[in-house]
């Protein structure tokens, strides 16, 4: 195989900080921890645009480290914690923040501890923050419980709590719109995600704000803002019954949350842009999820899929104009729930067939 000269290969990808330095809050002296998060692909979705009539790029986020968006946000986070003299770090998670939160901290020598609703957890999350050497505590309770008890000991102890109530979450997170932007020449028409604790839709939001403004007589890189459509599981769907919901439930566990702690700041995000946030059963959102899988070729969790249902229920049902330029946020990779995978599709098993080719073409409908 020939080898490509060094002056002709694409640049090195270096993280989400030194890409985005001047838009984070760091300083020359903060000490960055990363493991070269972010620059994900913006990927055309062949199969959706026909769907919709409109031009749908998917922003793949499960290409992440450690296989979803939050990683944008902890480099940020867990680079301050450093900076400020924090010994651990700690976070409530119904799986992706403990598996992201734990690589970064052992990533930057602190103590990981890992709050999880009992039982509510998929077995590939919770065996990343187990890897990782998170300290795992399962909470009698729900996530809502997790995160009331993380907030505690970070008022009390010296520990720094990471969750998306941490501001420098929100500014890491908000480069995924700005690579979006970067990538298309400018925001999409309507931006898609799915919403739980509702920090991704909000750091999407900064993140387009930013980059529209204009700073004095120089505009942004962008010429505007997209409308922000947000997707909840019917389950777990407090923006939707316009408050918490108690006993949030639904197969979409990373965004079973019933009292969102971004509530104010995805409310100005979907009323700012114009857009929305509603509900999509679990037969929806896992059924986006099989045809993402089957028609463009990606493996998604099931809250990943959320905003792919609620994109494909707006176009069936006569509520998205064609011809607009859309981008969905499709947030974390389906081996993060492969427990999901099985009950819906059934035992995992491939065909048994004779080592041989021709007996094997018959049985595999070949022949």
């Amino acid at each position: 195989m020939a080898v490509v000269p060094a002056a002709t290969r694409s640049r090195l990808w270096r993280g989400v900080i030194e890409e985005f330095r001047d838009r984070l809050p760091v300083s020359s002296t903060t000490p960055v921890v990363t493991l070269r998060e972010g620059g994900t692909p913006l990927l055309p979705a062949p199969w959706l645009s026909e769907q919709t009539g409109c031009d749908v790029h998917l922003k793949v986020e499960g290409v992440n480290p450690t296989g979803s968006f939050k990683d944008r946000g902890m480099t940020v986070a867990v680079s301050k914690a450093v900076e400020q003299g924090a010994e651990a770090v700690v976070c409530a998670s119904t799986g992706n923040t403990s598996a992201s939160a734990a690589a970064y901290a052992v990533r930057a020598g602190l103590r990981p501890i890992v709050l999880l609703p009992d039982g509510k957890i998929s077995g590939p999350k919770l065996a990343q923050a187990v890897v990782h050497g998170g300290i795992i505590a399962s909470v009698e309770g729900n996530f809502d419980d997790c995160l009331r008890l993380a907030r505690e000991l970070a008022d009390t102890y010296p520990v720094a709590l990471v969750n998306s109530v941490n501001a420098f979450r929100l500014a890491g997170q908000k480069t995924a719109a700005f690579e979006v932007v970067d990538d298309l020449g400018d925001a999409p028409d309507v931006h898609v995600l799915p919403v739980g604790n509702a920090g991704n839709i909000s750091a999407y939001w900064m993140g387009y704000r930013e980059y529209a403004a204009d700073a004095g007589d120089v505009p942004g890189p962008a010429t505007r803002r997209p409308r922000m459509w947000g997707f909840q599981a019917a389950g777990a769907a407090p923006f939707v019954h316009g408050g918490p919901v108690s006993s949030p439930e639904t197969v979409a566990s990373a965004i079973r949350i019933g009292n969102p702690a971004s509530w104010d700041l995805a409310i100005a995000a979907r009323d700012e842009s114009g857009g929305l946030i509603d509900a999509m059963t679990d037969e929806q959102i896992l059924a986006a999820q099989q045809e993402l899988s089957g028609r463009e070729g990606l493996f998604v969790e099931p809250a990943s899929a959320a905003g792919v249902a609620g994109l494909l229920h707006y176009s069936r049902t006569g509520r998205l104009d064609g011809g607009q330029r859309i981008v969905v946020t499709v947030t974390g990779h389906g081996l993060k729930d492969v427990d999901t995978a099985s009950a819906y599709y059934g035992e995992i098993r491939p065909y048994v067939v004779p080592a041989d080719a021709s007996a094997a073409a018959a049985a595999l409908g070949l022949a």
